[in-house]
């Protein structure tokens, strides 16, 4: 009787055991054994003296996780964080949630924020954050990081701006970083500009200071929706709330002023901003000569490029190709000439751009002796002259009568690997027929046979002329 009786207390506790196995199993997807969790407990318990003194200086609502039958907060929460699916990660916060004596750590809440954001859950979100400020959590900068990047990529604009009324709820001061990040989403919307100018105006009403970068944020807006005069109020004001500006600040109005036409201020800006001390960057000095060139004050623009390297900021090559252009466009294909040869003296090497820009405006000009020499260069250099190029200067030279030295030039490019494109063969080969007794026409058809010939250089599309010139050469070698 008595085995009888001992037999079926070890069936019941062996069911009772295999219940509770199958019921933390399923509820945590096998994220530990029934032996894991007893001896888990069991540490707990041999802790529970040292514990004690703990708890008494807890606070009221202090919650003895040491009794929750799920484990540790961080459990929990590297279980949630495991979860590619954020709802399923959502029922196992809900679920602990629900269990005696559990507090869910802050890490926990952050977790699940990010995991429900990335998938646009916001009404979840929105639930995390009343539990978050009913339960008294002290939040951190990192929660607001999280929720203004959240909308700022799910394009929710009004749901950013919502964020900085939202950090104050939590009391929760917002800081510069994110003040500023609220302000550039804002701003990125056309329509929000108006909205973040109003919010920076009122900013100090809730201890929020602007500082440099916020200016800068407001000031580019604005000078891209033409509100240039609300731009230099922004700017002012700077000073006047001990706010010192910097070179981008500087910059954003220039190249406000810039797409206005107002280079003169610009250039004025300029020079007050060199007055207090400051060193303008390359861009700053980009947007001024492209500005100074459009408007046709060359000879502003080459003194701003000689200037540059006294102001401390040595011109590159975009700020001399800039000027280069500038002179070929108005005509002046002999001072770009010049400001190449300025390039090399001040240990600026000119590229393809300074070449091809300069041989473009020199044929242009009618200047193809020039024009030869620089692509002559050019191609020695290693640098490709593209078709349009030497097309012109090809063109040119036949149109003068200098059919020798457009030949001298067509064998130069075949030499270094480049053929002419097929526009440029139906006009060489006619002129070159024309004067020549079918010996250089031949030593040019024999340089072509070296290079690759590819669909758009094709010498054979030249026309009717190449056609004579070819039937004309066969019936001399046949009289011969």
């Amino acid at each position: 009787m008595q085995e009888s009786l001992l037999r079926s207390s070890k069936t019941a506790i062996t069911v009772i055991c295999s219940a509770v196995s199958q019921k933390l199993n399923l509820l945590f997807f096998h994220s530990s054994s029934i032996i894991h969790y007893r001896q888990h407990q069991q540490q707990e318990q041999r802790g529970e003296e040292q514990m004690q003194h703990k708890r008494k200086q807890e606070p009221s609502n202090y919650i003895d996780i040491s009794k929750s039958p799920i484990g540790s907060p961080s459990r929990v929460q590297k279980l949630i964080a495991s979860q590619s699916d954020p709802l399923l990660a959502k029922e196992i916060f809900d679920f602990a949630s629900r269990q005696p004596n559990f507090q869910h750590s802050y890490s926990s809440y952050l977790v699940l924020i990010l995991k429900l954001g990335r998938s646009k859950y916001f009404s979840l979100i929105d639930d995390l954050l009343v539990d978050l400020k009913s339960k008294r959590y002290p939040v951190t900068s990192t929660l607001f990081s999280y929720i203004i990047k959240i909308y700022g990529e799910a394009n929710l604009p009004d749901k950013v701006l919502k964020t900085f009324y939202k950090m104050l709820e939590f009391n929760f001061k917002p800081l510069p970083k994110h003040f500023n990040r609220i302000l550039e989403f804002l701003v990125s919307h056309r329509n929000y500009v108006k909205p973040a100018l109003d919010l920076f105006n009122n900013a100090h009403r809730y201890g929020v200071s602007p500082n440099t970068k916020s200016y800068n944020i407001l000031m580019r807006a604005l000078c891209l929706n033409g509100e240039l005069s609300v731009a230099y109020k922004l700017f002012n004001q700077m000073f006047k709330r001990d706010v010192l500006p910097d070179v981008e600040s500087y910059r954003i109005l220039m190249q406000g002023l810039c797409r206005k036409s107002q280079v003169n201020g610009a250039v004025d800006l300029l020079e007050d901003m060199l007055n207090k001390g400051f060193v303008p960057d390359t861009l700053s000095y980009t947007t001024l000569l492209n500005s100074l060139c459009r408007k046709k004050k060359l000879k502003e623009a080459y003194k701003l490029l000689c200037r540059m390297k006294v102001k401390g900021c040595n011109p590159d090559i975009v700020h001399y190709n800039t000027v280069i252009l500038g002179f070929c466009r108005d005509g002046r294909a002999m001072d770009a000439c010049k400001v190449l040869d300025d390039m090399e003296s001040n240990g600026c090497l000119p590229n393809l751009v300074s070449y091809r820009t300069l041989v473009g405006g020199l044929c242009d000009q009618g200047m193809f002796d020039e024009a030869k020499r620089y692509l002559e260069e050019m191609i020695s250099k290693g640098f490709s002259p593209h078709f349009s190029v030497s097309h012109a200067l090809l063109k040119g030279l036949s149109d003068v009568g200098k059919v020798e030295e457009a030949c001298r030039v067509l064998e130069e490019l075949l030499k270094h690997g480049e053929a002419p494109h097929t526009d440029t063969w139906m006009i060489m080969v006619p002129r070159i027929c024309e004067v020549d007794d079918f010996g250089r026409m031949g030593e040019i058809l024999d340089k072509i046979m070296m290079v690759e010939i590819k669909g758009d250089t094709r010498i054979v599309d030249a026309g009717v002329r190449l056609e004579e010139y070819l039937i004309k050469k066969i019936q001399t070698k046949w009289r011969v």
